[in-house]
């Protein structure tokens, strides 16, 4: 009976056992089948930070073999430039990609407008807005009127191809966000087919995407999204900094610290540490002028001040070079970052360029103040730095004997001839007779 009962026990187990493996491998199976939308968030200029960021969202997507990709669009516009690459991207994925102008209250204006329409599916929320696709130059600036029609001819040859397969209203109405920067809220551009769906979110645009025929690089391709697990891809710290690079405030900051530091190790050469926060710095500001579109011609105002901050150190009537500096320094900041305005990019702040030119002035004002104080100085070397310097009487002196001053053993003698002092009694060096000290019992402290 007690063996019976044994092997009763031991089945029950081992079938208990198979349920939870067999469970087990069936969710596995059922995670593993479970299709993948990889979710990109473009909240931010049409500018290099926001391309570098999506051209690796899409190659990610295109290694896991992802169902589909969301690109959450919110954007003022930006480069042209950057809004072609990533048009051209988007067009060359072989993954579908779906541009959701998301959440209620977003826009995809200007460039967004184009990238918007480069998706394979073009969806918004309620309450978004899509166009006033003017034309902007590389730079940031307005186009020339003798290149204008030129440029926008090309756009709108661009979005009727990006659009030939919605409607003669929708067509009209893209190159109308061109033409005369029309702008449309998302019931009017769903009504207008310029759009093809809309949705409250990520979860309701997945639902109305699922067994939707989309074409991909020429072939059809059925949207499998219906309970879809959303991976969402974060920025890098790369593109974090990157994005950061696009305040012209922060890389002006950058920019005056970087010259303060490199004044500090040149007014005052023998250390590193400030020579290398400066170079640093210095090449972090050039990377942000690298990004940002820039007047350069502010650099010649700048380089200009560094140059009369130098000579200043030189110069006999200290001070007038400092401040002609300052006034090339604030010159340089203002034309630099002002001449040309990206769209959705903050400005440079003028009280704030001011202040720093100010603020330059007077530190190096400080420092040519202290150098002129060290170049007058007199100088001491050799022995005469011994003078005033403290010791111990090795021995004794008696009058005469040996002192160690400064980690080496002198001949030294009392300068009360009359007096001796044993061994390891404090002294005071009084003068340097060549080799030879002459000290004083030192006083106490």
């Amino acid at each position: 009976m007690k063996s019976r009962a044994l092997f009763k026990g031991l089945m029950i187990l081992s079938w208990l056992v198979g349920m939870a493996f067999s469970s087990i491998a069936n969710g596995a199976q059922a995670q593993a089948s479970q299709p993948t939308v990889m979710l990109l968030n473009a909240r931010a200029p049409v500018a290099p930070a926001l391309q570098l960021y999506l051209e690796r969202g899409l190659q990610l997507a295109e290694d896991q073999k992802a169902a589909a990709v969301v690109i959450a669009l919110n954007t003022p516009g930006g480069s042209l430039d950057s809004m072609n690459l990533i048009v051209e991207r988007i067009r060359a994925s072989s993954v579908p990609v779906i541009v959701y102008v998301s959440p209620r209250g977003a826009w995809a204006a200007s460039a967004g407008t184009i990238i918007t329409l480069a998706g394979h599916v073009a969806a918004m929320a309620p309450q978004t807005t899509i166009g006033a696709a003017s034309p902007v130059s590389a730079e940031g600036a307005d186009i020339a009127e003798t290149m204008e029609q030129k440029v926008k001819e090309v756009m709108k040859a661009t979005v009727r191809n990006l659009a030939q397969d919605r409607s003669p209203q929708a067509i009209s109405l893209a190159e109308e966000t061109i033409d005369i920067a029309r702008a449309v809220t998302a019931e009017e551009a769903l009504k207008a087919g310029l759009v093809d769906l809309m949705a409250s979110d990520v979860p309701d645009l997945l639902g109305k995407l699922d067994g939707r025929k989309v074409k991909v690089l020429g072939n059809t391709v059925v949207l499998s999204t219906q309970g879809a697990r959303v991976e969402e891809v974060g920025a890098t710290f790369l593109e974090e900094a990157l994005q950061l690079l696009t305040n012209p405030n922060l890389v002006f900051m950058f920019l005056s610290l970087g010259v303060m530091a490199l004044l500090t190790e040149l007014s005052s050469p023998g250390g590193w540490v400030a020579g290398f926060v400066g170079v640093v710095l210095m090449l972090l500001s050039f990377f942000g002028m690298g990004v940002l579109p820039v007047n350069w011609f502010g650099l010649l105002f700048l380089a200009l001040a560094f140059l009369l901050f130098i000579l200043d150190i030189k110069a006999p009537t200290h001070g007038a070079l400092t401040v002609a500096g300052a006034v090339s320094f604030v010159a340089g900041g203002l034309i630099l970052f002002n001449s040309f305005r990206l769209p959705g990019l903050p400005t440079i702040s003028v009280p704030f360029v001011v202040g720093t030119g100010i603020f330059l002035a007077a530190f190096f004002f400080v420092i040519v103040t202290i150098g002129i104080r060290a170049q007058k100085a007199p100088v001491l070397t050799g022995k005469q730095v011994l003078v005033g310097k403290r010791g111990l009487v090795r021995g004794s002196l008696n009058p005469e004997g040996q002192v160690q001053v400064a980690g080496e053993l002198w001949s030294a003698v009392l300068e009360d001839e009359s007096a001796s002092l044993p061994d390891n009694v404090p002294v005071e060096v009084v003068s340097v007779t060549g080799v030879r000290l002459k000290v004083r019992k030192a006083p106490e402290d």
